[in-house]
């Protein structure tokens, strides 16, 4: 692997605001599933410098070792999953590889001109988002491998090469208590 490289891309993610059909259509469209929902995700971080508290649902699901991550914000805070107006922005959001030291990959990120935009963490990661005057619309994430991060891609990333094409939903997990 180049040395320049952060490793292999782990993670593709979208913005929906309709996150049960979306899910239902990529399963349909593209054969990709079976999704593991998490609704009431919170991120607790910094966005532009200012203290946040994110709220969201994710759909997690996988093509091989790559993980397909669909977000929809329900939090009207400040983040990079919505306009200044509170707006989600729809579509193609980042891109994210797994690192054993963030910090070590937040400085390396800097040092190679990426603005560092969003940090937060919650009980299963840390993650650092960066953008690009060259690359707009486009984030570019770092998120610190945990062992309990690294179990849930080892477990979806298997289910979804036993998949049967059924049951769209392996999961439906709410955090929010």
């Amino acid at each position: 692997m180049n040395a320049q490289s952060f490793g292999p891309i782990r993670q593709i993610a979208y913005l929906v605001e309709d996150l049960d059909a979306s899910l239902e259509r990529w399963s349909r469209f593209s054969g990709i599933g079976p999704w593991t929902i998490y609704r009431n995700v919170v991120l607790t971080g910094r966005y532009q410098g200012q203290d946040t508290v994110v709220r969201m649902d994710v759909g997690l699901s996988y093509q091989g070792d790559l993980q397909i991550e669909i977000i929809r914000p329900s939090s009207q805070t400040p983040s990079p999953y919505q306009d200044p107006k509170g707006n989600t922005l729809v579509g193609m959001h980042h891109v994210a590889w797994m690192t054993d030291d963030l910090a070590r990959d937040i400085v390396r990120a800097e040092e190679r001109g990426l603005t560092r935009v969003f940090e937060a963490q919650n009980p299963v990661t840390n993650v650092a988002y960066f953008a690009s005057a060259n690359e707009p619309g486009m984030l570019f994430e770092v998120m610190q491998a945990s062992p309990i991060l690294l179990e849930g891609f080892a477990q979806g990333a298997e289910a979804s090469r036993n998949w049967d094409g059924r049951e769209h939903i392996l999961q439906d997990i709410d955090l929010g208590g």
